[in-house]
């Protein structure tokens, strides 16, 4: 009796240690997320859509208007971009949409089907006045939104270039670990993500030309917008609007893909990576593919090629290789 009794005065003493720990961690995050909230001023317009608040930020003038759309997860699409559009706002009008759940966005526990997810997007750009047509710029998984928005509204669409974008084969195999996203979440909120080294530390911020000022935004907006439950929905709903998109087939509108090595967690080899993409363009007439060795965030590494090559490819029709 005596030995059960000291067992659980041990595990009453490890659950005390343990609610007593997580208590310091919360109240750590809690004060260092007051204490960023002074980084948290919306880098650019905000609008209401659907009854919330949306984030669109407008740099550059130009006759071309070229749209970034961020992948899954990426908590600040303003800054992550940037290292790429800032080589672009010279000459085109440069336009990121932060969807709700990301960057300076609402996060919001709504469906994210393809269809709330465009026209969320469409009415952000109406109420910015930023009017179609479009050239645009998904990374990631927001290259579903972007051949849905060409497959459905084709006037508004007048190209498609992917930056490591997502086609809809690549999720006929594609494991979405939604558990592992919860976790990540309970983690984010927490303030238990703040014990990992690092963990802020975007390819933006270690790979791209972010000032200090702007590293700092982003982790403090990293702290604010991790495996939001809008994100989480997204990924709960991929695989359907994946096979949608599908079922519309390929749109035929001019198309330049730059393609990465698979690295950066995107859970595919190298080969199977670039084929699925590189097959996914063969069905398209005025299509062309750029194959970069980096990681999955070609943007915040190749910003300089992938300028050069979207400049030429916009602005040298003619010169683009046609397929027969």
């Amino acid at each position: 009796m005596t030995k059960r009794k000291g067992g659980i005065k041990i595990i009453l003493i490890i659950i005390t240690v343990f609610v007593v720990a997580l208590a310091a961690i919360y109240i750590n995050h809690r004060i260092r997320l007051k204490k960023e909230s002074a980084f948290l001023s919306p880098l650019g317009q905000i609008v209401e859509v659907d009854g919330h608040h949306m984030s669109v930020y407008v740099e550059g003038e130009g006759e071309t208007t070229l749209v970034f759309m961020s992948g899954g997860g990426t908590s600040s699409p303003i800054l992550d971009f940037k290292s790429l559009y800032s080589l672009l706002s010279g000459r085109y009008r440069i336009v990121v949409v932060e969807k709700f759940g990301y960057g300076f966005s609402d996060i919001v526990d709504k469906d994210r089907d393809i269809d709330s997810i465009l026209e969320d997007t469409r009415t952000a750009l109406t109420l910015a006045e930023i009017d179609a047509p479009y050239v645009l710029c998904p990374h990631s998984m927001s290259g579903l939104e972007a051949l849905y928005w060409a497959q459905k509204y084709p006037d508004e669409v007048s190209a498609v270039i992917g930056l490591d974008m997502a086609v809809p084969q690549y999720y006929d195999s594609m494991k979405i670990n939604i558990p592992l996203m919860q976790a990540a979440s309970w983690a984010a909120e927490f303030g238990v993500t703040r014990l990992i080294p690092g963990i802020s530390d975007s390819d933006a911020v270690k790979h791209g030309t972010l000032s200090d000022e702007e590293k700092e935004i982003y982790k403090a907006v990293f702290y604010s917008r991790t495996a939001t439950v809008t994100m989480i929905n997204e990924a709960k709903a991929v695989k359907e609007n994946a096979q949608k998109v599908n079922d519309m087939g390929v749109p035929q509108i001019p198309m330049l893909l730059f393609i990465s090595d698979g690295s950066g967690g995107t859970g595919f080899d190298k080969e199977t990576w670039r084929k699925i993409p590189i097959e996914y363009i063969s069905q398209v007439n005025d299509g062309e593919y750029v194959e970069l060795d980096c990681p999955h965030y070609v943007h915040d590494y190749e910003y300089e090629v992938i300028s050069e090559k979207m400049v030429a490819f916009l602005t040298f029709p003619d010169k683009r290789s046609k397929k027969k």
